[in-house]
């Protein structure tokens, strides 16, 4: 079920209730504002989800309220990940869905690294 990103944060959510530790994950990466972990049904070979620690619904509500620090931490963080797990050569992909149309399906931003395979075109045609 897709949600819509305009929402307030609910903060019951699969992702933050990671974050409080009440629910397991396989961490591959974490820092004091960016928290990966292996997918749970995953999509590809690699498939890590890559999210910001603080209480953000989407991408457009990261980019507006995120402080400068958090902003270069995801960023950052998503292409060490891709480095050290050695999908620079062959390439990855990310997606971060954002709202209804996109198929956004948790209320917490997160970014999709997905690589290990042709992955085909961007999108369905």
């Amino acid at each position: 079920m897709a949600i819509d990103a305009t929402q307030p944060y609910d903060d019951s959510n699969i992702f933050a209730r990671i974050l409080r530790g009440e629910l397991p994950c396989r961490k591959v990466f974490e820092d004091e504002h960016v928290l990966a972990f292996e997918d749970i049904n995953p999509l590809a070979p690699t498939h890590v989800l890559v999210i910001p620690k603080g209480a953000y619904v989407s991408w457009d509500d990261f980019s507006a309220r995120a402080s400068g620090a958090e902003v270069v931490a995801l960023v950052r963080a998503t292409g060490q990940i891709a480095r050290e797990a050695g999908l620079v050569e062959d390439g990855y992909r990310l997606l971060a869905n954002t709202g209804l149309n996109a198929g956004q399906e948790v209320p917490h931003l997160h970014v999709h690294i997905f690589a290990g395979r042709p992955l085909g075109p961007m999108l369905a045609r």
